[in-house]
């Protein structure tokens, strides 16, 4: 079955396709009214959603299709004690796409691993949101044209940015591409990210924890907020959570043609007086989510017969992972599998038992 967990599910030459798609739709909505007559998308969110989950909505709606689903973990029988994997199967029996928001990293490939119809990650934790990098890659065609030699800052939570973490993934395959990496210490990109596809990929990048200094370089910036639901430590939180507040007097360096993303919701990292700005692009590129979203349902739909090229894992019960935000740390029955030393569910180096 084909599903879209991480952004590198889809090959630079999908991307262009779905884009070309959205494009299209956007240009000639009335198209595409009928082409999901009939089907049903199933919309399992365990985690709040706004803009993901009434795109996704919208995204079917505009298609002629049907949406059904629950938009909070208690409303649904995980409150009962449930686990994912039994969710999906009963889901995928109603419906024929399934879209799936959880805060457990790796929770997606769980469900893809059990669901008999394609499943969508609509974000799992701190890891992966590789929908709304689609988002921001219809964005960037949009406002600049092209996706090599380009110098993006990516500010704010890298830690725990899953957004940064599609966007970096997705971007560093792309020539000429350069990241000016902006977070406090506490909150930098983690290994597994550089390693995977900064290291590996030869991407050139910086880290900084100073944003003015950093603007004036920048073809793109994206905002990200502190996110206080990805802390174990609300004072930790507190402290951080004012690192980056990007005002109109900040802008007066950068250039002209600076593309200002953010994946929304904003906290207080961008200050309202940029909204008037030409350079501020994040309802553009909010609006941009629902046009994307019913080019790659259209897409998975159709390719419902094609396996996917993922890793699968082999138990070596000498390695224990050790990340508490990992499905595999926090459900029952699933089988703990390694790739190279690192768990398959999380991306994260696991250790010796």
């Amino acid at each position: 079955m084909r599903n879209l967990v991480n952004i590198l599910d889809l090959s630079t030459e999908e991307i262009d396709e779905l884009i070309k798609t959205a494009s299209d739709i956007l240009d000639n909505p009335e198209l595409y009214t009928n082409s999901c007559r009939g089907k049903i998308l199933g919309t399992l969110f365990f985690e709040p959603s706004t803009r993901t989950r009434l795109s996704f909505t919208s995204a079917m709606m505009g298609l002629g299709g049907n949406v059904l689903g629950f938009s909070q973990a208690g409303s649904s029988s995980t409150a009962k004690g449930e686990t994912v994997a039994d969710t999906i199967r009963m889901v995928s029996a109603y419906s024929d796409i399934i879209v799936m928001r959880h805060p457990k990293e790796g929770a997606p490939i769980v469900a893809s691993e059990v669901a008999t119809v394609p499943v969508i990650n609509a974000g799992d934790g701190g890891h992966f949101h590789p929908t709304q990098t689609l988002t921001d890659l219809l964005t960037i065609k949009k406002k600049k044209g092209r996706f090599d030699n380009l110098t993006i800052g990516v500010c704010g939570d890298l830690k725990y940015g899953r957004t940064v973490h599609s966007l970096i993934s997705a971007m560093s395959r792309y020539p000429g591409v350069k990241f000016v990496l902006i977070a406090p210490e506490e909150l930098r990109l983690p290994d597994y990210v550089k390693d995977e596809y900064l290291y590996s990929t030869g991407c050139e990048f910086v880290e900084t924890d100073n944003l003015d200094t950093a603007i004036p370089s920048l073809d793109i910036l994206y905002m990200t907020r502190i996110q206080a639901e990805r802390f174990d430590s609300k004072e930790e939180y507190e402290r951080l959570k004012d690192s980056y507040i990007l005002t109109r007097d900040k802008l007066a360096i950068a250039k002209e043609d600076l593309s200002i993303l953010h994946p929304l919701p904003r906290v207080n990292e961008i200050d309202v007086d940029v909204d008037d700005d030409p350079r501020a692009d994040y309802f553009d590129q909010a609006m941009y989510g629902r046009y994307i979203r019913m080019a790659l349902i259209l897409m998975l739909l159709k390719t419902k017969g094609v396996v996917d090229k993922r890793v699968t894992g082999a138990p070596d019960h000498s390695l224990v992972c050790t990340n508490p935000h990992c499905i595999s740390r926090n459900e029952r029955g699933i089988k703990l599998l390694f790739d190279e030393g690192r768990c398959i569910y999380c991306d994260q180096a696991a250790s010796k038992i």
